[in-house]
């Protein structure tokens, strides 16, 4: 893999972490556990996703589970 592929991957996973972080302090309801769940999950569903044509699983089974909010 290419060095500019891992600086753009480590930048966006930076980006999720950095907005769910300013989430839970600017909110004055926030559940943190909650944000940091769904932040995990999504990072989660998102490598699912980039390999479901590999490994042959469903994008489905990708998304996240976001029912409890």
């Amino acid at each position: 893999m290419s060095d500019q592929l891992i600086g753009g991957v480590v930048t966006v996973a930076t980006a999720i972490i950095g907005v769910a972080i300013i989430a839970v302090l600017v909110g004055s309801n926030a559940k943190t556990s909650s944000v940091i769940s769904s932040a995990g999950s999504a990072f989660s569903g998102a490598l699912t996703a980039a390999e479901a044509p590999v490994t042959g699983n469903s994008l489905t089974s990708a998304l996240p589970n976001i029912s409890g909010y």
